[in-house]
């Protein structure tokens, strides 16, 4: 019996050894090997920096390749001595961090595994270089420009950032064959007209307005076709297509025309999955990418899967929605309004408390909310001023069988609250607005 479980294991380690990896296989190596330990915002420069001393002491090759305007180092990451030269790049906005995380965890594995067959089969395939955090001064202040207040990404033309004139050396100077522009998009983009979060969606740049095909992007179809049938197994629905609107002044629309064709990869949100959840998401996109590319399978690939993505879509989804709230003006408790309420979470630190905005005051007839409540039974004020779009969705809830003077003095005393929304969650009276 030991010696018939002995054989099985061999077995079951020679076909993860030889065999084509699966999504279900990078999941498990993720889940079993990455590193990454914060979550990714909340990864600063100085945390970038330790994640990459980490990756020297086990032999893997970082530079510095040059300087942010604020004068913060910008680094390059090297793996593979193969005659395919491919390139990625992160956080060229600062508030976009997830694949800089995963970039850190694809390095770590392949290095630490260069043992196995098919790890061989890429580092002698080709040479993998990845720039993370391309713009240390946005992330340091958690925005999407720099700290000339410049669109890194629409700077591709005019050179006006320092950040923008290493990017375009690191590639006129080596010329990669493919190229990944690894970004964040806002988390309620949804995958086409559906109320289904975009938690990944892919784009092949073209050069031109004209969408000239080459055998470059066509190779990138195939490759995002392949990313799209890994990721189907975790987020069934929600991979979308990004909008292909052609950029002039865009780096991977000009990627592309220099001759290194690009993919888009943009991470979107999920709700209920934190950040690490979205870096493995990545992680399995880039591995997946990676090892098509090594064993030739991208070759044989079709790219119906990514023909096919719904379209990214805006507009259909809320964070929250309060349905059929009766809203009270303290000032003019004699107006009673029965309305919707919906608010959203905006984008911040992980670290930080959440900021939630209300969006909108009216029927949201056909939007959805990612958490909905029934306020019906509710008198609903802002609890510091006006309850009206751009306001803190800071919420006291009522029972309308109260009798309650809206203009004591002492109110918030004289008249605790039911239920309190605050920050993103109920911190007073949750067991009464069951989450639809």
């Amino acid at each position: 019996m030991r010696s018939g479980l002995l054989v099985l294991s061999f077995l079951s380690i020679f076909a993860m050894t030889t065999a084509s990896q699966t999504p279900a296989e990078f999941a498990e190596i993720w889940d079993k090997q990455h590193v990454s330990h914060l979550m990714p915002s909340d990864v600063r420069h100085k945390d970038l920096q330790i994640y990459l001393d980490d990756l020297k002491k086990i032999g893997i090759k970082v530079d510095e390749v040059g300087r942010s305007f604020q004068n913060r180092e910008v680094y390059q990451i090297q793996f593979g001595k193969g005659p395919l030269k491919v390139f990625m790049w992160s956080q060229m906005h600062g508030d976009e961090p997830t694949a800089t995380s995963a970039l850190i965890d694809v390095f770590t594995f392949l290095q630490k595994n260069r043992q196995l067959p098919w790890v061989k089969k890429v580092e002698d395939t080709m040479t993998f270089r990845a720039v993370p955090m391309l713009n240390p001064d946005g992330e340091e202040m958690y925005q999407r420009r720099n700290s000339q207040d410049i669109d890194i990404n629409r700077d591709a033309i005019d050179l006006k950032t320092p950040e923008a004139q290493l990017l375009k050396k690191l590639r006129d100077d080596w010329s990669p064959a493919i190229g990944f522009n690894l970004h964040d998009q806002n988390a309620l983009t949804t995958a086409g007209n559906t109320n289904k979060q975009a938690a990944i969606s892919l784009l092949v740049v073209y050069g031109d307005a004209a969408k000239t095909p080459t055998d470059g992007l066509d190779r990138n179809r195939r490759i995002c076709a392949l990313i799209v049938q890994a990721l189907q197994h975790y987020i069934p629905g929600q991979i979308g297509r990004y909008d292909d609107e052609y950029t002039a002044t865009a780096f991977g629309d000009n990627f592309s025309a220099w001759g290194t064709p690009v993919i888009l990869i943009e991470t979107g949100g999920l709700h209920r999955k934190d950040g690490m959840f979205l870096v493995k998401m990545n992680f399995i996109a880039l591995m997946t990418a990676l090892h098509s590319l090594a064993d030739g399978g991208e070759k044989t690939a079709i790219s119906m899967p990514y023909d096919t993505l719904p379209h990214n879509t805006s507009g259909r989804i809320l964070t929250y929605i309060f349905r059929n709230a009766t809203v009270i003006d303290r000032d003019r408790p004699d107006q009673i309004v029965i309305t919707g309420i919906g608010a959203v979470s905006e984008r911040r630190r992980a670290g930080f408390s959440p900021q939630v905005t209300i969006r909108a005051v009216s029927s949201l007839t056909g939007m959805s909310g990612l958490e909905e409540y029934d306020a019906s039974n509710f008198y609903v004020i802002q609890r510091f001023g006006r309850l009206k779009p751009g306001e803190n969705a800071e919420l006291l809830f009522y029972k309308k069988d109260r009798q309650i003077d809206w203009k004591s003095p002492t109110f918030e005393k004289d008249f605790p609250p039911d239920a309190m929304f605050s920050l993103g969650k109920f911190v007073k009276g949750s067991e009464l607005f069951p989450v639809r």
